[in-house]
């Protein structure tokens, strides 16, 4: 990392932080996966600042931001948009939804169903989506920031796992400390905070960060240690379903922008183990419905595992 991305990273996470208090690794994780050319799921009860979060990240970059609240009547073509024959009928016209931009806030994503969940599985694995035959690419950087509730609350659809695992990192945020909590009593409404978040970042400084932690080091050793994890969760006798190839591939280059951001050129084994449980715990299938204590119980068990496979000197 130069000295002009260093500074223009840490001036993210403080404003970041500005408004979303308290002690939290979300916003550094939030940021990884931006980095990574990730996306991300924020799970938690509601009112802990899932949408606050996304936003203030969105509202950082100078790029076209858009918010879709998620409901059960939503048709995918709310989302990708439609195409649509001209005045005088003589051509069709392609209208995109919202879709196309850089950043996309779907809020409460478990809200809607099954089927417009799947119109996103496109766009997040391609970076582009396919109506009426004709393929459309999205701009770039293009991340989705999901929120959801938890599963078992009322009214709510489970992602399926296939969804799951385009997310590079699934987040709790947790409750904010005691100290936080009281600060918040003091701020103005979200809505009012933020709009008082002025971008500190361009489009293009994304793409030019994420071009630089594509090539930050791999070294055999690390590559090895990768896989060996991914291994023994798929042996495991406490999972169903262990960690796949693709989620290989999210937790090597979620280590890379994890070391990037740490100014190294290189990845370390300590890269691997911060990155185990937001990218990994959520593609890890075992017994029990895919609640909230389904989810700390795979994050226990990636650690877990991870502690039994000798890390690299």
């Amino acid at each position: 990392m130069n000295t002009q991305s260093n500074e223009q990273i840490n001036t993210l996470r403080t404003q970041i932080s500005k408004v979303f208090l308290g002690d939290s690794p979300a916003i550094d994780w939030l940021i990884c996966c931006l980095l990574a050319r990730g996306h991300v799921l924020l799970e938690d009860v509601p009112g802990v600042g899932k949408t606050l979060l996304a936003s203030t990240l969105a509202r950082s970059i100078d790029c076209p931001f858009a918010r879709v609240q998620l409901t059960p009547d939503m048709l995918p073509a709310d989302l990708l948009g439609v195409s649509i024959f001209s005045r005088d009928g003589a051509e069709l016209k392609f209208q995109p939804g919202p879709i196309f931009t850089n950043i996309l806030l779907a809020d409460e994503i478990n809200r809607t169903t099954p089927r417009t969940q799947s119109a996103l599985l496109e766009a997040m694995s391609d970076a582009q989506v396919s109506i009426d035959g004709i393929t459309h690419p999205l701009n770039k950087p293009f991340m989705v920031v999901a929120t959801q509730n938890p599963a078992e609350f009322e009214g709510t659809y489970p992602l399926p796992e296939n969804q799951l695992d385009r997310f590079l990192m699934r987040i709790s945020l947790g409750y904010p400390n005691a100290d936080a909590e009281a600060q918040l009593l003091d701020l103005r409404p979200a809505s009012t905070v933020l709009e008082h978040i002025t971008p500190v970042l361009h489009s293009d400084d994304v793409i030019e960060m994420q071009n630089q932690v594509d090539t930050i080091h791999l070294s055999e050793p690390i590559r090895k240690y990768i896989v060996e994890i991914a291994r023994a969760s798929r042996e495991s006798d406490e999972t169903q379903v262990g960690l796949s190839p693709r989620g290989s591939l999210a937790l090597a280059q979620a280590a890379r922008a994890w070391a990037w951001m740490d100014g190294r050129a290189f990845v370390e084994p300590d890269d691997i183990q911060a990155m185990l449980v937001p990218v990994c715990a959520h593609r890890i299938m075992i017994d029990g419905a895919a609640t909230g204590a389904h989810w700390l119980q795979a994050a226990e068990l990636i650690e877990s595992i991870a502690r039994l496979i000798p890390s690299p000197a």
